[in-house]
């Protein structure tokens, strides 16, 4: 299997609203955000996310440096599910 570049570009100058760019070259499908840990993640589910679209998360939470990360998942036009953690 070739390697995959991660589709996403994240704008962190306006935390706690983070804006989560698709900067491939391919529709993603179904893209969600969690939060693993104790914050909350507020962002709508995205059945299609086009290349240069963005989804708007914000994030609430104390210390999340030290106890949470943000996961993005999402289906590539084939099919197959990815999952991108992103730390703070």
């Amino acid at each position: 299997m070739d390697a995959y570049p991660v589709p996403f570009r994240v704008d962190r100058s306006r935390a706690p609203r983070y804006r989560i760019v698709n900067s491939s070259l391919e529709p993603l499908r179904w893209v969600r955000v969690e939060m693993d840990g104790p914050g909350v993640a507020t962002a709508r589910l995205t059945p299609r996310l086009e290349p240069g679209a963005a989804i708007d998360v914000v994030v609430r939470g104390r210390d999340l440096a030290l106890s949470s990360r943000l996961c993005i998942r999402w289906l590539r036009p084939n099919g197959e599910e990815y999952l991108w953690g992103i730390a703070f």
